[in-house]
């Protein structure tokens, strides 16, 4: 028995096991909703429900994406920051759910309505930019394209920082009862972007201070 415990711990421990099982654990979200449409538990109204799940896990995802930074720096553990790319990842995975969600189920691909809607809800603005900035991140995620963009990969990128305060804000705007969950987010992502407004600030007065100062 010890054996296999033994066995277990060192699966895990590998890092090919841990990336398994963070990948899979990222997938029980939704397995969880899809459980809850075939048992019909998604309330008196399954398509909102739908649209607010779905949108929530792309958001906390982004969020757990924008944490790795801070907790790296904080703890002075680099080993999440391969797991960066992956949340990002699934960040974008739920979020093309969430609109594939308004498209298909809700408006049957009936584009006149979604562009009027669209138009005439500024709030859906929001998360159209949001899910913009969040699809160029995700197709440009592979090595190739890095390699391609060069130095141009890093300034794209930063772009997650804007798509974290549009979304927050779409997602806000288009709730009218309960704001506490929407609260939560907007004082998480005021923290990680303001400790990285923190750290950069630190960053360059130190540079600073040890550059040589000209003779006069």
């Amino acid at each position: 028995m010890m054996e296999k415990i033994t066995t277990l711990l060192t699966m895990i421990k590998s890092k090919d096991h841990r990336w398994n099982v963070i990948f899979t654990i990222c997938l029980l979200p939704l397995l969880g909703l899809l459980i809850d449409i075939i048992f019909n538990n998604l309330g008196s109204n399954p398509i909102q429900a739908l649209h607010i799940r779905l949108g929530d896990w792309s958001l906390r995802f982004l969020g757990i994406t924008l944490a790795i930074t801070p907790i790296q720096t904080i703890m002075h553990w680099r080993g999440m920051a391969e797991y960066r790319k992956l949340f990002g990842l699934y960040s974008f995975f739920y979020a093309t759910l969430h609109i594939l969600t308004y498209i298909i189920v809700d408006n049957n691909f009936m584009w006149g309505m979604i562009w009027t809607d669209i138009l005439e809800s500024p709030y859906i603005w929001f998360g159209v930019i949001a899910y913009i900035i969040v699809f160029l991140l995700g197709i440009t995620t592979p090595n190739s394209i890095k390699k391609m963009l060069g130095k141009n990969w890093k300034k794209l990128h930063r772009f997650i920082y804007l798509a974290g305060i549009v979304g927050v804000i779409h997602y806000f705007w288009q709730l009218k009862g309960n704001l506490a969950e929407p609260l939560l987010y907007t004082l998480i992502l005021f923290f990680l972007l303001g400790f990285r407004a923190l750290v950069e600030f630190t960053r360059r007065r130190l540079s600073n201070m040890m550059m040589p100062k000209r003779m006069e």
